[in-house]
């Protein structure tokens, strides 16, 4: 790494603890402040704290803002950190609270002529990096069909997400919005845009307002189809259900990748019985095979001209015109055309 990037947070919520870790542990990255309107929680980060973010931005002067903050805190949080001129912003997901909110995001940074990264980490996951690998390489032939069943296990019973991410309970938008977004980004990663989506929504949990189970078809035009079913209430086979949440698998003319619970990767050969383990089982201690770190440090090496950047705020509205797309067909009951 030829230079050090100096970073800055907004936000010290649950979730924030893996990007201040991660941050500490990247090369090249040095972690200077971090603001919340919880000050003790701020100060909790061992760097120094500010309870807003146009002060620790005065203070400070970053080079990169990391927002890690809730929906509607983000087009603000873009304009204050925009006013400082950072080298670049990340953003967390869910992004901006509307399509047209994140659009204006995404015009507002262009202008500034400053990167708008949207934290969108789970294609940053080891195993999914590796399955696209295999795929360019060809291992599979033809993929032809690529299944995700979301199996957390973390959403039975009236305190259900109530420990750690309670406002969970409150989005009239849950699954899709929060949790399936991860691959929707992650299915086009590896199998590109689709032509048209289809959704079927269900709640199970009384506790909660949105949906919390649903199939999702995505149907790619030339006979390739990508099918996500989800359901917060089951689990699988998995000592920590959250490092990969579910199982995969990715089906071709030539073999089959299957991707179990414990991040570990699996090809068998078309016709054959017999297994190659491609991954071992995951030992990082990072969330989701350090996806966090892995995209951290992917903005870090972008800045330092090693790497192009994805997850632009650009590139990332395609996410939310899916996401968009999805409710429409459960609302319709039909195919929706993108």
């Amino acid at each position: 790494m030829s230079a050090t990037f100096t970073i800055a947070c907004l936000g010290a919520g649950y979730f924030a603890r893996f990007h201040h870790d991660a941050w500490r542990r990247i090369e090249g990255a040095r972690l200077l402040a971090v603001a919340d309107h919880d000050l003790a929680a701020a100060q909790a980060s061992g760097v120094s704290a500010y309870d807003s973010l146009a002060p620790m931005l005065e203070a400070v002067a970053p080079d990169v803002v990391d927002i890690i903050t809730p929906p509607a805190t983000h087009l603000e949080a873009i304009r204050t950190a925009l006013a400082a001129w950072p080298r670049a912003i990340i953003c967390q997901k869910p992004f901006c609270t509307s399509p047209t909110e994140a659009l204006k995001a995404v015009d507002l940074a262009e202008a500034a002529g400053i990167p708008l990264i949207i934290h969108e980490n789970f294609r940053f996951q080891p195993w999914y990096r590796r399955i696209r690998a295999e795929l360019d390489a060809g291992k599979l032939g033809t993929p032809l069909n690529l299944t995700f069943r979301l199996r957390p296990g973390d959403g039975q019973g009236p305190s259900a997400y109530l420990d750690r991410q309670p406002y969970f309970q409150e989005m009239e938008r849950f699954l899709i919005r929060e949790t399936a977004v991860h691959w929707i980004d992650t299915f086009r990663f590896l199998m590109g845009p689709p032509a048209r989506v289809f959704a079927d929504l269900r709640r199970l949990n009384p506790a909660i307002a949105g949906e919390d189970a649903s199939t999702l078809i995505f149907d790619y035009g030339d006979g390739r189809r990508a099918l996500f079913d989800g359901n917060r209430l089951l689990d699988h086979s998995a000592e920590n259900t959250r490092c990969t949440m579910g199982e995969a698998l990715i089906e071709g003319t030539e073999g089959t990748l299957t991707l179990k619970g414990d991040g570990s990767l699996h090809l068998r050969r078309f016709g054959e019985t017999d297994t190659t383990c491609l991954l071992p089982p995951t030992a990082a201690t990072g969330f989701g095979g350090d996806c966090v770190f892995h995209l951290q440090s992917h903005v870090i090496r972008a800045l330092d001209g090693k790497a192009d950047f994805e997850n632009t705020a650009r590139d990332y509205l395609e996410v939310i015109r899916q996401e968009e797309a999805l409710y429409r067909s459960a609302d319709t009951g039909t195919w929706v055309t993108l």
